[in-house]
């Protein structure tokens, strides 16, 4: 055993005062992410090589679905499931054509595999949730409710629920939403300011409210990426923050755009800090305790646009 394995061991067994961590930059962890910086998507294996790769544009959302293909997007219209052993695509869907879309502006910030076999998509502009069949054919629709339709803005991560609602993150509006199966609002939550002013900007100098993911807990309370708010929070059916991470609370590490979360079986939150510059990881996995438990950066396969990410291998809720 090395001499770094061996302090690592007695770190972890209280034998030094330091606190145990898993190690960082890249390594201990597969993982499915995609930086639109360096135009790739890809399957990084724990200790950190590449295992498949495509190339990609613009994404904010991805999939490592459970027969083990890559269900993604290589823009903002058009989404691929690829099976990373062949690479071959096995399904594909055009937003931008399909389904009365032709000649509209639309984009997809948001899909998911359904426990059916068909695919949820949210696309914005349009301004609408719909569900396709293999073929690509529409089998339902829900219309959102926005203030006034913007194709790059209207959504970002949107999750199809246990209960056939849909949790939308409205990046726009400032504002998470829940929709019942005929597109009713049955809850709604304005994402805080904290008494801030907004600022501008990608990284860390930024700041607003404009709400990246969210993802319902077992309990009922709703955990929530606040975008540029550098924050997660955790909050109750009746609105109550129960639970939150800000900016400057993980020692040793600067939020940024905070995008993609994962709630694992053991409760650790993984969430995604992009556009916190070379110095920062792009995933951080945190403890309850707001522990610093693993972290990811690898600078080499992607950069400051590490929009989305997957933990493989070990489940949760995302």
């Amino acid at each position: 055993m090395s001499l770094r394995s061996q302090l690592l061991v007695m770190v972890c067994l209280g034998m030094l005062a330091t606190p145990c961590a898993a190690e960082s930059e890249g390594h201990g962890r597969r993982l499915l992410a995609a930086d639109y910086s360096t135009k790739r998507i890809a399957i990084i294996d724990a200790s950190g090589n590449v295992e498949w790769e495509h190339k990609i544009d613009d994404i904010h959302d991805l999939h490592y679905l459970p027969n083990g293909h890559v269900l993604f997007q290589t823009d903002m219209q058009h989404l691929l499931e690829v099976d990373p052993r062949t690479d071959q695509t096995v399904w594909s869907y055009d937003s931008g054509t399909m389904n009365g879309n032709a000649g509209k502006r639309v984009q997809v910030h948001a899909f998911q595999r359904l426990p059916d076999g068909n695919t949820m998509i949210a696309e914005s502009g349009v301004g609408r949730i719909i569900e396709v069949d293999s073929a690509g054919k529409m089998v339902k629709q829900i219309k959102l409710k926005v203030a006034k339709n913007d194709a790059h803005r209207d959504t970002r991560l949107v999750r199809n629920l246990d209960n056939g609602h849909y949790l939308v993150a409205h990046e726009g509006e400032g504002a998470v939403r829940e929709y019942d199966g005929d597109g009713n609002v049955v809850w709604d939550y304005p994402v805080p300011m904290f008494g801030r002013k907004p600022a501008d900007g990608h990284g860390p100098e930024a700041f607003g409210n404009a709400a990246f993911s969210a993802v319902r807990l077992p309990d009922g309370n709703t955990l929530i990426a606040t975008g540029n708010g550098h924050a997660v929070l955790e909050v109750t059916p009746d609105k109550r923050i129960v639970w939150e991470i800000h900016q400057d609370d993980l020692k040793g590490i600067t939020l940024a755009w905070v995008t993609t979360l994962q709630v694992l079986p053991d409760g650790n939150v993984v969430l995604g800090n992009c556009h916190a510059g070379k110095d920062n990881p792009q995933v951080v996995e945190v403890s309850r305790d707001k522990r610093v438990v693993w972290t990811f950066k690898d600078m080499k396969h992607f950069g400051d646009a590490t929009s989305n990410s997957q933990v493989l291998d070990v489940g949760g809720l995302r």
